[in-house]
């Protein structure tokens, strides 16, 4: 797993090519006047041995808008009963990744452990789904989803499996309540274009979106944000995070600007890392505080 996505110029689309070499050009604390927020505590995401832990799942299913067999991971907190209802995360890796990217690099399986074992955050199911389309459950493991099929599968096919066919499976295996209150998506690098590009145009299945370090898949402001009005109404968290050593601080730098604009509540939250697992870690951390409250 490489530590760092490196993104190609075929996927910086539309007029967000220009970007990272504009971002590249500023230096910290110049591009943006916006505080250095603090780092997570020491051992936010280290495995603790004297507490309980969830379970994390390979999970195989039939993609039947995609006409193909597919593999995602599934996190149950620990004590997961099917006498209750839990609300669902959905995390969705980057382009160098893999449905194991947010477990196996990121540790999100043990930030939530930690999370729950200290009373932060309440039970819930966390989903990683194989975010490019194109990739099949027959690969394996440790398939580097930016090798198969190109960029054509993580847009509009991913987008029909998720709604179509990875949230129905979720609820219809699991216990899990079905409202967009209790549903949150994602991601980092593409996996974070890819959460605010579905959720941001389906408010009526998600109230708490999250982009970490988004890449040039993101769809720019005014085709993200064409509705304020009803995006203050329905959405209870909007999350953007890069760090101020990213190429790509001022992609987000221009989301922030135009939500600034249009009166849309909204975290920015920018650190001192650059494009790695450390700031993906690092806003998993607050974020899941942050949500189904």
């Amino acid at each position: 797993m490489m530590n760092e996505h490196r993104l190609s110029i075929p996927l910086l689309t539309k007029r967000r090519a220009f970007l990272p070499v504009l971002a590249a050009l500023c230096l910290p604390g110049i591009c943006l006047a916006q505080p250095v927020s603090p780092d997570p505590p020491q051992g936010f995401n280290v495995t603790r041995d004297n507490i309980p832990h969830g379970e994390v799942s390979v999970v195989q299913y039939d993609s039947n808008s995609l006409g193909k067999r597919r593999q995602m991971r599934v996190y149950t907190p620990p004590g997961y009963s099917s006498s209750r209802k839990y609300p669902v995360l959905i995390l969705l890796h980057g382009a160098g990744g893999s449905d194991r990217e947010w477990t196996r690099s990121c540790r999100a399986d043990a930030i939530i452990d930690n999370l729950l074992a200290e009373g932060k955050i309440q039970p819930m199911v966390v989903v990683f789904p194989a975010g490019n389309a194109s990739v099949t459950a027959d690969l394996g493991d440790n398939t580097r989803a930016s090798d198969i099929g190109g960029y054509d599968g993580w847009g509009k096919p991913f987008e029909t499996d998720l709604l179509k066919d990875i949230i129905p499976y979720i609820e219809s295996h699991y216990s899990v309540y079905r409202d967009s209150e209790h549903r949150a998506l994602a991601g980092l690098s593409m996996g974070g274009g890819q959460s605010l590009n579905i959720g941001l145009s389906h408010l009526d299945l998600f109230a708490w979106i999250g982009g970490f370090s988004s890449a040039g898949n993101t769809n720019p402001p005014a085709e993200l944000f064409r509705d304020p009005a009803t995006l203050k109404k329905k959405v209870k968290l909007l999350w953007l995070g890069c760090g101020n050593k990213d190429s790509l601080l001022e992609l987000s730098s221009e989301l922030d600007s135009y939500l600034k604009s249009k009166g849309v509540p909204h975290v920015f939250h920018v650190d001192g890392y650059a494009h790695n697992r450390i700031e993906w870690s690092n806003n998993l951390y607050f974020f899941a505080q942050e949500i189904f409250k």
